[in-house]
């Protein structure tokens, strides 16, 4: 049986409060970085399935909608999409050619990291505005962020 620990900060944020804060948060992460990168800036839906495809080359269509709880043709769309501006290719499976895998290019795995470069710049200047304190319950947060990353994904919320 779990441990079930109790909350004594009475400063805690409520969940509401939280989910307002990583919302918050993903959004500026979101509209931000790839300005701060120099690339384009993708819909919100193709930059969900590039992110996909980077996390998981060789998905299918279906395999992106299902773990991005997209609509098929809402996918496949940004497939479409993210074909043309070169950052996926659609590649035939070695096991049935009659299933595509979608996979990344060079330009995602560029742009992918020049956004992380850019974004870990800017959050080494925020953070250096923040007091020690909350630097340091932001990084021990990190874990626990992983967590709820994968626990929503996985429940499929």
């Amino acid at each position: 049986m779990p441990d079930l620990v109790e909350e004594s900060d009475a400063s805690a944020a409520t969940d509401a409060e939280l989910a307002e804060a990583l919302h918050g948060l993903a959004w500026t992460i979101h509209r931000r970085a790839p300005e701060r990168a120099g690339v384009n800036r993708l819909p919100i839906t193709e930059a969900g399935v590039v992110k996909q495809v980077l996390e998981s080359p060789g998905a299918t269509v279906g395999e992106l909608s299902e773990a991005l709880g997209l609509l098929q043709p809402n996918t496949s769309a940004a497939v479409r999409s993210l074909v043309q501006r070169g950052l996926v290719v659609r590649e035939p499976s070695p096991d049935d050619r009659r299933v595509v895998r979608i996979v990344p290019t060079a330009a995602a795995e560029a742009e992918r990291s020049a956004i992380l470069e850019a974004w870990a710049g800017s959050l080494d200047r925020a953070l250096a505005r923040m007091d020690v304190a909350d630097r340091a319950a932001l990084r021990r947060a990190a874990p626990a962020l992983r967590a709820l990353q994968r626990a929503i994904r996985d429940a499929s919320l």
